[in-house]
């Protein structure tokens, strides 16, 4: 399982809690990357499992974190 802060953010708006299969339903009706759906494909398969959020998935994630992604408004060269 590999996560990036780009694949996670797929699942800042998922419906919390959640079991593994709803969070596979929601990514599917979302159109989320097929790689978001493997990860969690790859998850325990037990049905009591329900996750709190995207932290109870990959810990090291935080919520709103911008400034892991490349923006071309943060272009060194700005006049």
């Amino acid at each position: 399982m590999f996560w990036t802060p780009e694949l996670a953010s797929y699942l800042e708006d998922a419906p919390w809690p959640a079991t593994k299969e709803e969070l596979i339903d929601y990514c599917n009706r979302t159109g989320a990357p097929l790689q978001v759906i493997d990860n969690l494909t790859e998850l325990d398969d037990s049905e009591d499992i329900t996750f709190e959020g995207i932290e109870d998935l990959w810990p090291e994630y935080e919520e709103g974190s911008d400034d892991l992604f490349f923006s071309e408004d943060d272009d060194m060269y700005d006049n």
